[in-house]
């Protein structure tokens, strides 16, 4: 398969990738390299060009931006291609349903997973595109997790959030955020670690989440949710719960 027709898939299949070409060089203007964030890499660029445009390919992926660079004496223009944003949420909760509406609202691809039937009911959402109904551990291998996908944990329930949050810190996910207390959240690290997830990935996980709006009702907390969650796509500083508790995304 060629580049344009591996590109041609990957774009038909809503995945995140970008086009690397060589607009001037001594020697390789018209070179290709072609990278996608599940790690596919196609393309006649040779080293030690290659490796620079993976990394700097992967960088304007997480930012949803195209740029021409010039990288040891090569001009490379790399061309990013992403697909609609993807929001999971992770428990039909009453923040669930006006979450979706407004993630909906603002072009995201809505995805709802709840190992409850009454509560994984599509008819609760009606503007999701998809409702799955399953426990964590089983949707989320059937699931893709790059930089282009935000997560949001809302049940509060431990038999739910553990093994979501276990899972989810070891994919691709931009972002990671978990409903819950300061209190719930330390409870529910200090299992995950004893459960050997180390700090590090734990630290990806924004909690209590949201940005601090005062927001008390379901449709305040969305509202606060994908404010974050806007403000982590477009590497804003925006004042969260984690920060003004404490300083950092993980509750400690």
């Amino acid at each position: 398969m060629s580049v344009y027709e591996q590109l041609k898939q990957l774009i038909a299949e809503n995945r995140l990738c970008a086009l690397a070409t060589v607009v001037m060089s001594s020697d390789g203007t018209g070179a290709h390299l072609l990278v996608a964030s599940d790690g596919i890499v196609q393309g006649d660029i040779a080293e030690p060009l290659r490796g620079e445009v993976i990394v700097l390919a992967q960088a304007l992926m997480r930012a949803e931006d195209s740029q021409t660079v010039d990288l040891g004496g090569a001009q490379v223009f790399i061309e990013v291609f992403a697909p609609p944003p993807t929001l999971v949420i992770f428990g039909g909760v009453h923040t669930a349903a006006p979450l979706s509406l407004f993630a909906k609202a603002l072009g995201f691809r809505v995805v709802v997973v709840d190992g409850r039937a009454k509560f994984a009911d599509p008819a609760r959402f009606p503007h999701a595109d998809q409702v799955i109904h399953a426990w964590p551990q089983e949707a989320i291998p059937q699931l893709r997790f790059d930089s282009s996908t935000y997560v949001t944990v809302l049940t509060h329930d431990p038999k739910f959030d553990l093994p979501a949050i276990k899972l989810l810190v070891t994919t691709g996910a931009r972002y990671i955020g978990a409903m819950g207390s300061r209190q719930t959240r330390k409870d529910h690290f200090d299992q995950l670690r004893a459960d050997g997830v180390p700090d590090d990935l734990l630290r990806r996980v924004y909690g209590p989440i949201g940005l601090d709006i005062g927001a008390v009702t379901p449709e305040e907390m969305a509202l606060a949710i994908m404010a974050e969650i806007v403000a982590v796509r477009y590497n804003r500083e925006g004042i969260s719960l984690a920060r003004k508790e404490g300083g950092s995304q993980m509750a400690s």
